[in-house]
């Protein structure tokens, strides 16, 4: 998949900066030629000649070096790359990304690219939490720029939390995804996935047992066909897919929000488990146990119709809208009924009673609902059926 394909590599100041020579042993092996960008603050955790020795190519590290500016200038360094990878990207490098600054190699190459950008940040966990961070990255995932990780666990600083790089072997997938020449590639796509969260009260919410397996699955298998993915995702605990946008929602209308957000779009996978109701009273305090009481009277009010919504968007109408009928019985009259209801396109029908074991599990029987009518799909895992329903996609979109 990577073969002949060209990486720019920007190494920026960080422990896990030792993490990028793997990083560039595994391009190699897939031969991926890598050529790299060492900061000052890089140079501290690993060393030029570690670099140039793995990569098979000179270190680039000043911005004004004559000899650098004559044979590959910065210009050069950016534009014949097919993507520019900042692994690791310190709070710092973003910073300067979001603010367009260029004070040296590394950010001037980045801000005079015009391919496409994946960073792999890596801090403590404070600084990644840290508001300014949080917006830099917005304005950042704004601008089309995609990120893989970080993780959580244990810090060199010997904190735990998020702010781990991600893993090579991770980045890597994420670079492959973003340099497919996939039947989808161009294609934007955005995937809904997992329940949504509604508010009771500061501590407590309604939600449903959706876990976000299928609908994670299928942004990962667009993006594996090259469409550029936006997954909107409900509270699950499940890693964020490599090579696409993520953005993390709680409610229903905070979904429709971002979906709106996130068109226009050539297909919308609408897999979520959105919430039917969201709770009209709901309290801003914590409500009270009362010894002799009776519980608290709950009031419910229906939540936006995203899926309806996103088939009716008029001129932003995707080309193709998929939704989801999750049903515990007359399965398939349920949902032809849903799809003439909200005027999608298909409906991935699939059956979650109790003993179906669907939700929270790895497998799933499916129905596919059509105009053309139903193909009903044997019981295989969610990845597979993801696989199965992303060429369907392509096929339909004339992709394939």
């Amino acid at each position: 998949m990577l073969d002949g394909r060209r990486v720019l590599l920007i190494i920026s100041g960080g422990i896990a900066a030792y993490k990028s020579l793997e990083l560039i042993r595994r391009l190699k092996d897939r031969g991926c030629a890598v050529r790299c960008i060492l900061t000052k603050g890089g140079a501290n955790f690993v060393t030029p000649l570690a670099v140039a020795a793995l990569s098979g190519d000179k270190v680039y590290q000043e911005t004004f070096s004559l000899t650098d500016e004559a044979e590959m200038g910065h210009i050069r360094l950016s534009r014949e790359a097919d993507l520019v990878v900042a692994a690791p990207a310190t709070a710092h490098l973003l910073a300067k990304m979001a603010a367009g600054l260029a004070d040296d190699l590394a950010s001037t190459a980045l801000l005079a690219t015009d391919k496409p950008v994946l960073i792999a940040p890596a801090m403590n966990t404070m600084m990644w939490e840290h508001p300014a961070t949080r917006a830099n990255l917005a304005t950042l995932e704004a601008r089309g720029i995609r990120r893989i990780g970080p993780g959580a666990g244990e810090l060199a600083c010997g904190e735990v939390g998020a702010g781990r790089m991600a893993e090579p072997a991770e980045i890597l997938a994420a670079i492959e995804v973003m340099l497919s020449d996939g039947p989808l590639k161009g294609v934007r796509a955005v995937v809904t996935s997992g329940p949504t969260h509604e508010a009771i009260d500061p501590v407590r919410y309604i939600a449903n047992r959706s876990s976000g397996k299928q609908g994670h699955a299928i942004a990962a298998a667009l993006a594996a066909l090259g469409a550029e993915v936006t997954l909107i995702s409900g509270p699950v605990a499940l890693p964020d897919p490599a090579g696409l946008r993520v953005v993390r929602v709680e409610s229903a209308v905070a979904m429709l929000d971002a979906v709106r957000a996130a068109l226009p779009a050539e297909v919308v996978v609408c897999a979520a488990a959105v919430a039917d109701w969201t709770v009209a009273n709901r309290a801003t305090e914590k409500r009270k146990k009362t010894a002799g009481a009776p519980p608290p009277a709950i009031e419910l009010t229906p939540n936006p119709d995203i899926l309806m919504t996103v088939s009716q968007a008029g001129e932003q109408r995707p080309r193709l809208v998929v939704g989801f009928a999750a049903e515990t019985e007359a399965l398939l009259d349920n949902a032809r009924a849903k799809l003439t209801r909200k005027g999608c396109d298909w409906i991935v029908a699939n059956d979650v009673s109790e003993d179906s074991g669907t939700f929270g599990g790895d497998a799933n029987t499916v129905h596919l609902l059509t105009a053309d009518g139903v193909d009903s799909w044997p019981r295989m895992g969610k990845a597979e059926v993801a696989a199965r329903l992303a060429e369907r996609i392509a096929a339909k979109l004339g992709k394939a």
